[in-house]
């Protein structure tokens, strides 16, 4: 099997049906230049991306990340993509991967300047290996995010709910973070409630209760914090949605940042201050974010 694939996309009507889409994908070498030097995703982030967690060859929570694909092109302004379509560019791409763990990659951009079409491919490669910073865990400090919670409703063409390739922001963070001696950031509003982390999403305990923050203001709904809060309502915990407080992050009985790829890792430290950390949950996460899952 090979370990990194990649695949462009010929995308068709949204309400198009039909069974099998095999002639509107062309396999490219994942090495090579496949774009053009016109193409808007590379010059203004113009353009939307999912990245799927693989497990030996099997691909996670396909339909969430399908599903926040359009909702983040809706928002766009971008052709809604055929989910059909794309589900069997993910099947193609997963059939390419060997055992252990790999990422795929779904991008959606505005094309090229002028151009008629939007250009959509599918790369897969091998992940990162997370193993140490699952087991350890991170340290984060708090980052002003530059807006109010009420900002997303306000003024909707910030487009901060949905996943856009313009990543320079994220990135900023992150850079900040490790200048202060830090792991990683969780976003704070500028009126003082918690947000999310550059790439992750968050995930507090307060003693059997399990919070997240709602998924407005600009906040992504995170499809592993969505698997995590099924697997957590299995074992009888009480979960749920709230505007949190930035005070209340210390008060924590327990915190994590949890993504597709990375999966869970415990928040040991905030802004230098050590927090409480469940290594025995933590690990429990991690084995049910590496089963299989739809």
């Amino acid at each position: 099997m090979t370990r990194r694939f990649a695949l462009m996309i010929d995308p068709v009507a949204a309400d198009e049906q039909r069974t099998d889409y095999g002639d509107t994908f062309t396999q490219v070498d994942a090495a090579a230049p496949a774009l053009s030097v016109g193409e808007l995703s590379t010059q203004r982030g113009d353009g939307v991306f999912e990245s799927i967690g693989v497990v030996d060859a099997h691909a996670q929570e396909v339909v969430a990340h399908l599903e926040r694909l359009a909702h983040s092109a809706r928002l766009c302004d971008l052709p809604a993509p055929n989910l059909v379509q794309w589900r069997q560019a993910v099947d193609r791409a997963a059939e390419q991967l060997g055992a252990g763990e790999s990422v795929i990659k779904l991008i959606l951009s505005r094309g090229v300047e002028h151009g008629p079409t939007p250009t959509a491919w599918v790369t897969a490669a091998p992940a990162s290996d997370f193993s140490a910073v699952r087991e350890n865990g991170v340290r984060v400090v708090t980052l002003d995010r530059g807006y109010d919670l009420g900002a997303a409703e306000r003024a909707p063409w910030l487009l901060l709910g949905a996943k856009t390739l313009s990543y320079a922001v994220n990135m900023a963070a992150l850079r900040e973070a490790h200048r202060r001696g830090a792991d990683d950031a969780i976003f704070l509003s500028s009126d003082g409630f918690v947000l999310e982390a550059p790439t992750a999403s968050l995930i507090l305990r307060f003693g059997d209760r399990f919070v997240t923050p709602a998924p407005n203001g600009g906040i992504l709904h995170g499809t592993t914090q969505l698997s995590v809060y099924e697997h957590l309502a299995a074992r009888g915990f009480e979960v749920g949605y709230d505007r949190i407080p930035a005070t209340d992050l210390a008060r924590a009985d327990a915190a994590w940042l949890v993504s597709s790829v990375r999966l869970a890792a415990a928040i040991t430290a905030l802004d230098g201050v050590s927090l409480p950390v469940d290594h025995t949950l933590t690990a429990d996460l991690n084995r049910y974010l590496l089963s299989p899952r739809d």
